[in-house]
This record gives C-alpha cells, structure tokens and sequence, in this order.
C-alpha cells in the first residue's frame, strides 16, 4: 500500500511541475477567526475550506461524510446518511474537536457523541472551515485538537429550492431552501426530511431540521439571527453497550438560537453574540421493552461573548469575553452544572516587509468547580514569496471531562467523578506551496498528552467499561497533500496522513477509543466536467487503524446540472467492502442514490 501511495504522490508531483505556468485563479479564500479574518494564505496553522462547490460536486450525503474526505479527520460513523458520528483529529478522542456553527459553539455538554446533532442539512452549507490542530486560546474548551465551523448563508433575491432524492433499504429525503429579501435585509429558511427502512435490523432512521437565518445589514457592520431545530430517531443496534445490544433505540434533539453583531469603527472591529443550545437524548436499550432501561437526558447550554481588533502602528490585537453556563438534567446523571467564565488575548504582527508574521496568544478560563486553567500559544510563518511559506505553531490546551465521563452509570459503562482534566502540549511545523492552481502542503506534528481520558477496561472478557485518566500518550505524525487544478475540467486531490501514538500503559488497559485511532490514511479525489453540463467525482479512501485492521472505500458521484435544475446519480461503497469504523458497528455495504434539485426564482 505504501508503495501505492508513493506512485500517487510521484505522478502528482509530475503534473504539479507542468502547471505552474497556468494563471486560472483560485478563490481567495478568507478564514473567519474569532478576531480577524484571515486570508488563506496568511494563515500560520494547518487549516482546510470545504468550499460550496466541493459540496455540491461530493459523493457525501451528509456532513460527517464530506468531512471525512479531510486529510487528517477520522469520522467514526454509527449507521449512515448522518445518524450518529464521532469526530476526531490525528489520533484525538471525539471529546477534544470544537464545532461551530456561523462562529457558535454546539459542542454537548453531556457527551461528544451528540455533537454532530446538527440543525442543517449538507445542501444549505455554504462552507466548511477546518483547522487541524489547538486552538484553545482562541474558542477555548474543546478546541483541543481541532476546531470546525460549519458556515451557511443568506443571499439577497427571493428564490425556492426545492429537492429530494431516493435510494437502497428504502431512503429517501425532501428538502427545500427559500431565500427572501434584499441587500439590506436578507432571509434563509430550510426544511429537510429523510428516513430509511435500514441497511440491517434496527438501523431504521428518520432525521427531520429545520433553520432559519436572517442578516441584517447595519452601518459599517450588520446583525445576524439564527434558529434551527433538529431531530433523530433511530435503532441503535450495537451502537453502544456490545454487538449485542441489538435492540438499542435512540431518540435526539438539538436546538440553537443565537443573535450575532459584528461593527467597524474606523481601526476598531467589534463582534459579539448571545446565543442558547439545547440538546436531548433519550436512549431504550430495548425499544420493544422501554421499562428495561431508559435514560433521559435534556441539556442547556446559555453564553455570550464580545470580541474585539484593533490595528494600530504595531500590528492586530484582538481581545474577548465569554460566559457560558451550562445545565442538565438527567435520569441517570443527575442535574449537574458548571459556570464558564474565558478572556482571550491575541496580536498579530509582521516583520521584514511582511513575510515574517508572528502570532502569540493566551486565554484564561475559569470553571466555578474544576478552577483555573491557561492556554498560551504561538503561531509563526514566513512567506518567501506569493507562492512559498513556512509555519510552525506550539499551543498548550485543556479538557474539562464531560458529564457523562463523570457521572454516567450503566450495566456496562461507569463515570468517574474523580476525574482530572487532561491536558497536552501541540506543535506543528509545515511547508506550503500555493499559485492559482494548485495547492500543496505537508507538516509534521507531535501531541504530548498527560492524564488522558478514555473508557478502558482490564478483562478482555469484561463487559463493564470504565472512565479514567490513563496516563500520557504521545501522538506524532506526517501529513501531506495536493490538490491540484490540472485544467478547468479536470482536478485531483491526494493525501495522506501518518500516525503514530504512544501509549504508556497500553499493556494495563484495553482502549474503547483513543488506541483505535487510524495510522494510515490515503484520499484521494478526481473531478471531471464534460459535455458542458456533467460533472463526476470519485472518491477513495484507505483507512488502516490501530486495532481494527484496514479497509478501501470507493464512493463516486455523476451529476447533471443546467439553469435552474440538477440531477445526480450517487454510490457510496462502489466496491461492496464490508469493514467497521466505530465500536465493531456493521457500516453499510454498496448504496445507490438518486436525485434532483429544482430552483424557482420569483421576481
């Protein structure tokens, strides 16, 4: 397989030695911190955009499943179509990833397996930015490994799309995106449904959201309000407890309402927010028998934040506030609560007529129970040119455990209130190379974690899993990749990741999650355009992890698309493989989708 992958990056590099004399541009992509937008190509930190394009062009039906198409992301599905994820970055837990929607935090505060408990669908994303590695000191908890924030839109014009698709083991989905208003004021509000019969006993789902955003525009700055609500139902069989849990059932909601304001006076840029997350999870271990086990869980999540730059003669300085509060209520946790109180610091400043950029930082949190906690780090790049760059980073980050890693008590799974934090010292060093066709990069990383949590047990025939603090783990890997622009029908995409974790007590204990983590990984895309109107995409991955061997997928999508109107044909798993991602769960094997898409514009 090495061999393989090297052949790969050999013939990319060939035709990426053929291109550099082309000038087609590629979108200047600016990333949106929590300070200051950031150019692609200034930013000192390892970061991916998944532009709308991309989207609309993948073989992803959901967004766990265009994340996955990211080098260095190991999404752990249970089912399919957007059921039930974990997200995890270079070997992390799903715990240690921050997720944002339009700048929001919608990370549970239960447990990290509801944070992918979106209230958007894939078809009304308009981007996905991606940054591998800590960012603590800017987001703070949970931004431990890597943040992403998943970014919709309004448009001015009044417009209704309609669309629905069908497939394999009786699925189908109904959508519909209606953009209202003007330049002043402009609305988005999208409604989507989709349900399926399962790809193997009590794997059925249906998923319902519906969202609403509004942008107002005001002098020098504008306010924007978002409400969206979402909820699965689903058979869980094996999802959870063992494999043989077959009559697992599970029923989540999520909710977020939020209020965001963002004005410029003069060298002062000011953003803030208001907003309030709502989760509930209700679990059967037996949906036939509800009165043999049932948990209930509703969680709440309250904040506001105000940020602020200010450029002056000695470069950007951005300072924040955050307070969150966050609730539950639970049958099986209890009421448990914990008050958030962050300061964020960050300068941005530039030396030798811009080339050398440098980025220190702190933040501060404090929780009312647990104490206080900092997050120094630094970012540094130098730009030879407007092509070449050179970035490192060193941050230090946090994790509070959640409330089920303190307090959850099953028949096979036991919290532990005693619980310390765990934290780790990241660093990354990398090369980049950018014109207006091709991107390449590669980096090197190293995550020295102590007092690392996860669910272990010491009896390989045990069924009780327990949450500890397990000792240190060391994660170092490469990473490399090319997307490359070959003409304006054809482009490729190849990358590979490389991990290796080290884990001091590994003898003592058998891993639930963190020594699962993949050690290989290759992707790779090919985008074709003919005839003026198709566009195909192919998209294979090989996954090889720690302990649960390797596995290829083959997923592609043919799309048809002129004026108002679209069509697709789309298989996920070309190849039939059978393999596993999360906790020994079946994945499906081959699945066959098609479907339309249909644009009224109202004048």
């Amino acid at each position: 397989m090495i061999k393989k992958i090297g052949s790969v990056f050999f013939l990319g590099s060939l035709l990426w030695v053929n291109a550099q004399e082309k000038t087609t541009d590629i979108e200047n992509v600016e990333f949106q911190g929590k300070f200051i937008s950031t150019p692609y190509k200034s930013a000192n930190q390892n970061i991916t955009v998944i532009t709308r394009e991309d989207i609309i062009n993948s073989p992803a039906k959901s967004i766990d499943e265009i994340l996955q198409q990211v080098s260095g992301m190991d999404i752990r599905r249970r089912g399919a179509n957007g059921v039930q994820s974990d997200i995890t970055f270079r070997g992390s837990s799903f715990e240690q990833v921050l997720l944002l929607l339009n700048g929001i935090r919608m990370n549970d505060s239960q447990t990290g397996h509801n944070n992918m408990n979106m209230p958007v669908d894939l078809d009304d994303v308009e981007k996905i930015e991606v940054i591998k590695g800590p960012a603590a000191r800017r987001f703070g908890q949970n931004a431990y490994a890597g943040v992403i924030n998943i970014i919709t839109k309004t448009t001015p014009g009044k417009r209704v799309e309609i669309s629905a698709d069908g497939g394999d083991y009786g699925s189908y989905g109904l959508g519909m995106n209606a953009q209202i208003g003007n330049e002043k004021f402009s609305n988005s509000l999208q409604a989507n449904t989709s349900s399926s019969q399962g790809y193997m006993y009590n794997t059925d789902y249906e998923i319902r959201s519906a969202f609403y955003q509004g942008k107002l525009n005001i002098k020098n700055g504008d306010l924007r309000l978002q409400a969206g609500f979402s909820e699965k139902k689903f058979g869980a069989n094996g999802f959870y407890s063992s494999s043989k849990a077959t009559e697992q059932y599970e029923e989540m909601q999520a909710s977020i309402v939020s209020l965001a304001h963002q004005q410029t006076f003069g060298k002062l840029k000011v953003n803030s927010n208001v907003y309030w997350r709502r989760g509930q999870d209700m679990y059967l271990f037996n949906r036939q028998k509800p009165e043999v086990y049932r948990n209930m869980h509703i969680g709440n999540n309250v904040g506001g934040e105000v940020n602020s730059s200010y450029q002056w003669g000695l470069g950007t300085t951005g300072v924040g506030v955050e307070l969150r509060k966050e609730l539950l209520v639970s049958s099986n946790l209890g009421n448990p609560n914990r008050f958030v109180s962050q300061v964020f610091f960050e300068h941005h400043f530039s030396l030798f007529d811009k080339k050398l950029n440098i980025s220190p930082g702190i933040s501060w949190a404090n929780y009312a129970k647990e104490g206080n906690f900092f997050y120094p780090g630094l970012d540094v790049g130098y730009n030879f040119n407007g092509n070449n760059k050179i970035y490192g980073n060193i941050a230090k980050v946090h994790r509070i455990p959640t409330f089920t890693e303190l307090y959850y008590v099953s028949p096979t799974e036991v919290g532990n209130p005693d619980l310390t934090p765990e934290n780790a010292i990241s660093s990354e060093v990398g090369y980049q190379y950018q014109n207006n066709r091709i991107l390449a990069k590669v980096s090197g990383f190293l995550r020295n974690s102590n007092n690392s949590i996860d669910w272990v047990k010491k009896d390989p025939n045990g069924t009780v899993w327990y949450a500890q603090n397990v000792g240190d783990i060391k994660v170092r890997g490469i990473e490399a990749e090319v997307n490359h622009k070959v003409t304006d029908w054809l482009r490729y995409m190849v990358g590979y990741t490389y991990l290796d974790s080290q884990y001091q007590e590994s003898n003592e204990y058998i891993s639930r999650y963190i020594l699962d983590n993949l050690k290989h990984q290759f992707i790779s895309k090919l985008e074709t355009k003919f005839l003026g109107n198709f566009t195909n995409e192919l998209v294979y991955r090989y996954n090889q992890r720690v302990n649960l061997g390797s596995y290829n997928l083959l997923d592609e999508k043919l799309s048809f698309a002129k004026k108002d109107y679209s069509v697709y044909v789309l298989i996920n798993n070309i190849t039939n493989t059978k393999y596993t991602e999360a906790f020994g769960v079946k994945m499906p094997q081959r699945w066959f989708h098609i479907g339309f898409s249909y644009t009224i514009n109202i004048k």
